[in-house]
């Protein structure tokens, strides 16, 4: 059945971040996720996930200045060190909060940029990143993203994330497949979904899983897509992984989170919180 992660960084938006999984685990969630957890200490985070019976299932690795518009290091010709450090510091807030995943966001296209070289930084970045992640026993995810949301963004389509990691071979590196964005650049989500997850040989690249309703990011309840056909589909083709709810409560009063997730309650607290 599947397996959802409350995304802490977009649910439960009027608490304060470190009371927010305590709100969660009250929902009956078993695993959380989330962006930038950076301005708080890792063994803080962990006491957190300890006392409310939680697993954090997936963390950003740390994506430049945000502020100034950075979405990601991993792409970036004359950044390998930048990417690097960041690298090293999620690895060890992942080690230190029991987190198998961490996702290294590929960045936007400068303009002007030589795209092809941006290519060819990312892929040599994330070979390197992933040999790292394997010392660590670490799975990296990277994530297709609409560039509607996040304009520019280098990484949108999910061929082109596949590709990538069926190149570099290494079982530390899997796609982050967002079905919110698949539906807004691709369509078809169904069709897509059901051939990733038969994978290549057999062998599924997809790592972690995200959701959300289109086409406004809201409870993934209603919409252009029809997720409860998805979560059928995702059950009858073993999916063992997370699925991230990353999305905008549509109620923004205090515990509209909890009042929307009437869709959810039916699996929250029947699943086990690992792997």
């Amino acid at each position: 059945m599947p397996r959802f992660a409350a995304n802490l960084s977009w649910l439960y938006a009027e608490h304060p971040f470190l009371d927010r999984f305590r709100a969660a685990a009250q929902d009956g969630f078993s695993a959380v996720e989330c962006l930038f957890p950076y301005a708080h200490a890792a063994t803080e985070l962990r006491q957190r996930l300890d006392a409310h019976g939680l697993r954090c299932v997936l963390l950003n690795a740390p994506a430049g200045d945000w502020d100034e518009g950075e979405r990601g290091l991993a792409a970036l010709p004359g950044r390998e060190d930048d990417f690097r450090r960041s690298l090293d510091r999620a690895l060890r807030y992942a080690a230190a909060m029991d987190c198998p995943r961490v996702h290294l966001m590929a960045g936007v296209i400068p303009p002007g940029a030589d795209v092809q070289a941006m290519w060819a930084t990312y892929q040599s970045n994330l070979a390197w990143a992933a040999h790292e992640a394997q010392e660590e026993d670490v799975m990296l995810t990277i994530e297709p993203i609409n560039r509607r949301d996040m304009p520019g963004y280098l990484l949108t389509r999910q061929a082109e994330a596949h590709r990538v990691v069926s190149e570099i071979g290494s079982r530390h590196l899997r796609v982050q497949m967002d079905l919110y964005h698949c539906q807004i650049v691709e369509g078809e989500t169904v069709a897509w979904l059901s051939g990733a997850l038969h994978g290549v040989g057999g062998e599924s690249l997809i790592g972690h899983m995200q959701v959300a309703g289109v086409p406004d990011r809201n409870e993934p309840d209603r919409g252009d897509v029809d997720y409860p056909a998805l979560f059928e589909l995702i059950d009858q083709l073993n999916y063992g992984g997370w699925i991230g709810c990353e999305y905008r409560p549509r109620d923004p009063n205090p515990g509209g989170t909890s009042r929307g997730l009437g869709w959810a309650r039916p699996w929250l607290r029947r699943t086990p919180s690992r792997p």
